[in-house]
């Protein structure tokens, strides 16, 4: 891999609808993750990490906050040609209609392939929180003279009928796809479990070109529905097995190979819970594979009282006395008022927790004031007459008006650090 050129196309413009209403002014990759972090900011580490510095970013739904975002944490020096992460939403120039699919979406830009002349093209996906060493996979790729190679993840074979099914011979070549089948084929040598595809793919490039063209003249859009099962007709494809990869500075005590897809406002919740307490299931602190995000400016957080037990305080947040905060993540320039409860709880950017107010199990989008004495999420008729419940009983309040924002959280004028 040393010396080849390769490009990556992140598909980075899913509506996100089944995280309503944290996608109701965002796209889903754009969705806050952890204290600093955005969904979006874990493949492009990955793929940074991994030495794939040529990145295009593929937005299409309510993309302004993630192109702010990127334009803000992901600029590359721009001495260097060949390395960057870059932003690109429908350019219509093969018709007047947005991406149909993911594969509409590369063929859409397949000039930018032309124009690079990478001997490898990856086409991730932005929706997930895992690490991931791609230069394993593009080994793997390599080892067998593959002309495609799909990473797949190991499921118990009673959940795999909510994936995408690779089976796969005992050398991962692909025989067949199987879409959310009720009698998954089980992988070789292991009954109990099946290879969910994961969406994350890395071609020869006149392999791709050609097949996005012959897909575009038959009305195909979709590299699962479409570009894969028509070149598992004639050429080599090949499953990666992603439980086989492995990251330097992964703790003993966490999970080993990590993978999460936060669709859900539970998923997403439970992914929160990973990254809590001293020995976490996802560590996000590893200096040897780092997750990049904004270079934030602003102060550190201040804790002038109160109890803080298994908590993430984000930048700039502050807590007055008396406030208790337990097993929660609060982003940045949040504000703890006094006698303020928050347990099990995401509290997102510029949001301010009143005085005495009791909130459990709760998402708290950007830019809302809880008033004081307000009590959320325990009693669960009463929120789901203001607010969204999840099927899991999460109680998720949308973004509040920005205007809020116009104050910062100290009240005065101004705006703090926006990012």
């Amino acid at each position: 891999m040393q010396n080849e050129r390769i490009i990556a196309f992140v598909m980075a413009g899913g509506q996100g609808s089944r995280l309503q209403p944290l996608t109701q002014n965002r796209s889903k990759p754009s969705v806050p993750f952890g204290s600093r972090y955005r969904i979006v900011d874990f493949v492009l580490s990955n793929l940074i990490n991994s030495q794939i510095h040529t990145i295009y970013l593929l937005v299409q739904y309510k993309s302004q906050s993630l192109i702010e975002h990127v334009r803000k944490a992901w600029t590359i020096s721009p001495l260097l040609q060949n390395q960057f992460v870059t932003v690109v939403p429908p350019q219509m120039m093969s018709g007047e209609h947005w991406f149909q699919g993911t594969a509409d979406a590369v063929h859409q830009n397949i000039n930018l392939i032309e124009e690079h002349r990478p001997s490898l093209v990856a086409v991730f996906g932005a929706d997930h929180i895992y690490r991931m060493d791609i230069r394993q996979m593009i080994q793997f790729h390599r080892e067998r003279r593959a002309d495609a190679t799909i990473a797949a993840l190991p499921v118990p074979l009673a959940e795999a009928s909510s994936y995408g099914v690779i089976v796969a011979d005992p050398e991962g070549g692909i025989r067949a796809f199987e879409e959310k089948p009720i009698h998954p084929t089980p992988m070789p040598g292991n009954p109990g479990m099946a290879f969910a595809s994961m969406g994350n793919y890395i071609f020869e490039t006149e392999v791709l070109i050609q097949a996005l063209l012959e897909t575009k003249e038959s009305g195909g859009t979709d590299f699962g529905q479409h570009v894969l099962p028509r070149l598992l007709q004639s050429h080599r494809l090949f499953a990666y097995d992603f439980s086989t990869n492995r990251i330097p500075g992964v703790q003993p005590y966490e999970q080993q190979v990590y993978w999460r897809d936060v669709g859900t406002l539970d998923a997403y919740f439970e992914a929160h819970q990973d990254v809590l307490g001293a020995e976490p299931v996802f560590d996000v602190f590893n200096p040897e594979w780092p997750i990049y995000s904004s270079s934030y400016q602003g102060p550190v957080a201040r804790v002038l009282g109160g109890e803080i037990i298994n908590s993430l305080l984000g930048a700039a947040t502050i807590v007055y006395p008396g406030a208790r905060i337990k097993d929660s993540i609060i982003r940045r320039e949040a504000v703890i008022e006094e006698g303020a409860v928050v347990e099990e709880c995401i509290i997102m950017d510029y949001v301010r927790i009143g005085r005495g107010a009791h909130l459990r199990r709760v998402i708290v989008d950007r830019h809302n004031h809880i008033q004081p004495g307000d009590r959320i999420g325990l009693d669960r008729a009463r929120d789901a007459e203001r607010f969204h419940v999840s099927p899991g009983g999460l109680t998720v309040i949308p973004q509040g008006p920005v205007s809020y924002f116009a104050r910062d959280h100290r009240g005065s004028s101004g705006h703090g650090y926006a990012e």
